[in-house]
């Protein structure tokens, strides 16, 4: 369900999140009839392979949303996507400032109404290597300092948390 996070599922189908299970099946039917590879049989080579990836695309998007449990687990997945997209940054706080908890492998920072922030270390690897691969492909020079906004898991506050993409880059080697 990775591929489902990047894409509007229900903007394949031309549907909305509140639309009915019904709703969204006569939805796929009638895209499955325009795209259907068997539909597509005289047209030039592109369009044909257009239009039967459009349709596996249609396909993959009801398989999830037709669902219950999966269409909820998508829902929630959009959400948090959104919220992490469109949530206001409080503050910034640096990685080194935080505590690590070598148990849950987090990082750890306390917020002032008592929850916290966390950022897993899968997190911040794959946000450095990201970064990384973006520096090399942009072929920038000068030092930036990376970072993932993280919502207090109590509260409404979030946080920028940032860090030195050389230095982070240093203690994952050193480990």
């Amino acid at each position: 369900m990775c591929d489902a996070a990047e894409k509007d599922l229900y903007a394949v189908l031309g549907a909305g999140p509140s639309d009915s299970v019904q709703q969204l099946r006569h939805r796929y039917q009638q895209l499955a009839l325009q795209y259907h590879p068997d539909r597509l049989g005289g047209g030039s080579s592109s369009e044909a392979e257009s239009g039967v990836k459009k349709f596996l695309e249609v396909d993959a998007a009801w398989r999830i949303l037709s669902d219950q449990s999966t269409r909820r687990q998508y829902d929630l997945q959009r959400r948090a996507q959104e919220l992490k997209q469109d949530w206001p940054v409080d503050s910034t706080v640096y990685l080194e400032d935080m505590t690590w908890d070598q148990d849950e492998h987090v990082y750890t920072y306390s917020c002032r109404c008592g929850g916290g922030f966390n950022v897993s270390e899968g997190e911040v690897d794959e946000e450095t290597q990201r970064r990384h691969q973006d520096d090399e492909e942009e072929e920038t020079e000068e030092e930036e300092h990376r970072g993932v906004v993280v919502c207090c898991d109590t509260c409404s506050l979030s946080v920028c948390v940032t860090w030195s993409l050389h230095k982070k880059v240093q203690t994952l080697e050193c480990q």
